[in-house]
């Protein structure tokens, strides 16, 4: 696996999924304040209005310029059960429109189709945000858990690869050939849910997802592989989780709505020997395990 970092996407980014209104705004302000200059938010995450009162109050407070912060929002495609619609171009551009107006933004930095799963009408989304990039409202255009068949549709189609993609990486799911392909197609890698392996990680009731109960046994043993190398680095496992995907180049959206938390998500200034990364690189079991209706790179 070749290594390279991104060309757009900031390295470091707030992760907005699941938060409240109130706490949306409440992190997008006291990260920004802390250093992030990019906060990820989504049309169905429903907070957007919040990331963008949050955004302004930070901006204005640190006298910093529109361009300072780099904001990704993403279009949801419908499709993923039966009775979620799925949007032709028109609704496309609509949807596009509703997020820059409660983001309260001229223009958006990085716009993301959220996953495949609008099946025959993925190009005619794509479409949609070639033509939304075309007249200069949004910078840089991409898509959300794509898989290799998914992105091979565009080339098919003749038209112009993704700037990003954000797909669910970590140590146990290291995706080689599609980290190969998107490295070789030059498309900046955004890795979410990069800390599958605490037990912590969504283990409240109604958080749900395909974590097994055999991963969650991993996560919550004394001597779990990532227990023993944060202690060797005197770090915190999720320091230690992050900080794997930034030595491999990817950039990385940590959530977290606790203050402290989200200020050691950022605070990432040491190093992991190449033996160490070549061990956890030992560590893959394969699949996503995010979303708990299925892998979305297996879409057809």
């Amino acid at each position: 696996m070749t290594n390279r970092n991104n060309r757009y996407v900031p390295s470091i980014g707030l992760g907005t999924y699941n938060m409240t209104s109130e706490e949306a705004e409440k992190m997008t302000y006291e990260s920004i304040m802390h250093g992030y200059r990019h906060i990820d938010t989504a049309a169905v995450y429903k907070n957007e209005e919040a990331v963008g009162v949050g955004l302004k109050r930070a901006v204005t407070e640190l006298n910093l310029n529109r361009e300072d912060i780099f904001v990704t929002t993403k279009l949801w495609p419908g499709g993923l059960i039966k009775v979620d619609k799925i949007r032709n171009y028109e609704s496309s551009i609509k949807s596009f429109e509703k997020s820059l107006l409660r983001l309260g933004l001229d223009y958006i930095d990085l716009y993301l189709i959220h996953s495949p799963h609008a099946k025959n009408k993925r190009i005619e989304q794509w479409q949609a945000l070639i033509d939304i990039k075309d007249q200069e409202k949004v910078k840089y255009i991409g898509v959300s858990n794509w898989g290799i068949n998914h992105l091979e549709e565009i080339t098919q189609e003749n038209l112009p690869l993704p700037d990003a993609n954000q797909i669910e990486l970590h140590p146990w799911s290291q995706k080689p050939e599609l980290v190969n392909y998107l490295r070789e197609k030059d498309i900046d890698i955004i890795a979410y849910s990069s800390l599958v392996p605490l037990s912590t990680w969504r283990h409240k009731d109604g958080e749900n997802s395909k974590k097994t109960e055999e991963m969650q046994q991993i996560s919550t043993a004394e001597d779990s592989p990532f227990k023993l190398l944060a202690n060797k680095y005197n770090v915190t496992e999720a320091q230690l989780l992050l900080k794997w995907a930034l030595e491999l180049g990817y950039s990385i959206l940590p959530k977290s709505i606790e203050s402290e938390r989200m200020k050691e998500n950022f605070d990432l200034d040491f190093s992991i020997s190449q033996n160490d990364m070549d061990y956890i690189n030992t560590l893959d079991q394969g699949g996503s395990v995010t979303w708990e209706y299925g892998d979305p790179l297996q879409v057809l």
